[in-house]
């Protein structure tokens, strides 16, 4: 089992804790984690996106002159790709760019997400964080105290003090267990968690 330093919010090393290698020391699967990024990003997309055929261009029912005898070359409408005000050749239509992994796989590749940071020493484990109040300040102090920077914070409940106060820092996230994913494990430099959520994490993942 591997061992980590486990620190308070003064960024004191005060007691170390054993993970479970079941979740925090499996064998990393790059190819998985690469699809859980792929299908968190697909799925965010709105594929919203369209833009009209000539079929749809309004207008351009007459042919614009005869076939022959002009010196142009023939046209059929006034609506076709070529002409100004056309339609699109192979316009996009709105369409869903989403796409599953099973259950299995999820869970394969947030494990070896975690494993990941584990291994580079980007998981930092608190005994407890809270906040009296809902102060950014203060919440900076903690992070400054941990020499963090960019950092995802997994909370174990919803605690409210500690959530508001890190909105307001763009370079920090806060999740709950059970709002974890590949994605935000892996945007952060580091994956700051409180013990409660490790035990939470290692009974949900085990």
């Amino acid at each position: 089992m591997a061992k980590v330093a486990v620190y308070n919010m003064e960024g004191k090393e005060v007691d170390s804790l054993e993970l479970n290698d079941a979740i925090f020391g499996v064998e990393v699967n790059e190819h998985l984690v690469h699809m859980a990024v792929l299908q968190q990003l697909a799925n965010n997309r709105q594929g919203t996106q369209k833009a009209k055929t000539r079929s749809e261009v309004r207008g351009g029912g007459r042919k614009p002159w005869r076939q022959k005898g002009t010196g142009h070359a023939r046209q059929g409408s006034t609506r076709a790709p070529q002409w100004t005000h056309g339609g699109v050749v192979f316009a996009p239509v709105p369409r869903d760019y989403s796409f599953k992994l099973n259950k299995k796989e999820k869970r394969a590749a947030l494990k070896s997400a975690l494993t990941s940071r584990v291994a580079e020493n980007k998981f930092i484990v608190l005994d407890e964080l809270k906040l009296d109040e809902i102060k950014t300040k203060k919440f900076v102090e903690v992070m400054k105290n941990l020499k963090l920077e960019k950092a995802l914070v997994v909370l174990n409940d919803m605690d409210v003090n500690v959530i508001k106060s890190a909105d307001n820092v763009p370079t920090v996230k806060t999740a709950q267990t059970n709002e974890l994913n590949v994605f935000d494990v892996l945007k952060y430099d580091t994956v700051v968690v409180t013990k409660d959520a490790v035990k939470t994490i290692e009974e949900v993942y085990a």
